[in-house]
């Protein structure tokens, strides 16, 4: 049974986030794991995961689909795995705010373009999840609509399980992952939730090439 504590956790950096992460889901009996990364942020913690699992680590790729002038607010996500994309829709954001049919894919539209030209840059890694235990790793959930359009993807090849780990989480979010999920591992979830990035100490943006060459280093 993977525990979930809610006190409040500050982390130096993703790479120890990484290894606290690891250190809840050691003891979990994982068979035929397969760590997959939500670029870019994931993948530091993610490496950690698989490292002390040893597990196999590809990437996911998500783009969040972000409300017009409030791109930090998603009102929904696309997720890539096995070149094919899965699309995940909050219509409790799409019709509170009113968004239009026409805004919406004009924004998913975009992100799609992105999407694609992220999958140009990272590696596929020729992985088979189906039949395995699927751990989708981010270094915390906001909304978590971008972890709703992994875990969607995923279903999509019939993975024996799907575990979401995160260092952090809203309450919210992680309440309704568990619902899509077939177990969550978050290790706090402050209250009050302001953004992921409070949790670190270290929240810079990483690179394109600071995220292979961390794959790199964990395929060699």
């Amino acid at each position: 049974m993977i525990r979930r504590r809610r006190a409040a956790t500050r982390y130096a950096n993703r790479t120890v986030a990484g290894r606290a992460l690891a250190d809840e889901l050691v003891d979990a009996a994982f068979e035929k794991a397969v760590v997959l990364a939500l670029p870019r942020g994931g993948v530091p913690v993610a490496a950690e995961v698989a490292a002390r699992l040893n597990a196999q680590l590809g990437v996911i790729l998500v783009r969040k689909i972000g409300v017009p002038g409030r791109s930090e607010l998603a009102m929904g996500a696309l997720a890539m795995v096995g070149g094919e994309i899965a699309e995940f829709r909050n219509e409790e954001i799409i019709n509170g705010l009113r968004i239009s049919s026409e805004a919406f894919e004009a924004a998913r539209d975009r992100e799609r373009l992105e999407l694609e030209r992220r999958a140009s840059i990272f590696p596929s890694a020729d992985l088979d999840i189906a039949d395995a235990t699927v751990i989708l790793v981010d270094d915390g959930l906001a909304t978590g609509s971008t972890m709703l359009a992994a875990v969607a993807a995923v279903r999509t090849h019939a993975p024996a399980a799907v575990v979401v780990a995160v260092p952090v989480g809203a309450r919210q979010a992680v309440q309704v992952l568990r619902s899509r999920a077939d177990r969550v591992a978050c290790l706090s979830t402050p209250e009050p939730f302001i953004a992921v990035g409070g949790a670190y100490e270290d929240f810079r943006q990483l690179s394109d090439e600071e995220v292979l060459s961390i794959l790199k280093e964990f395929s060699s």
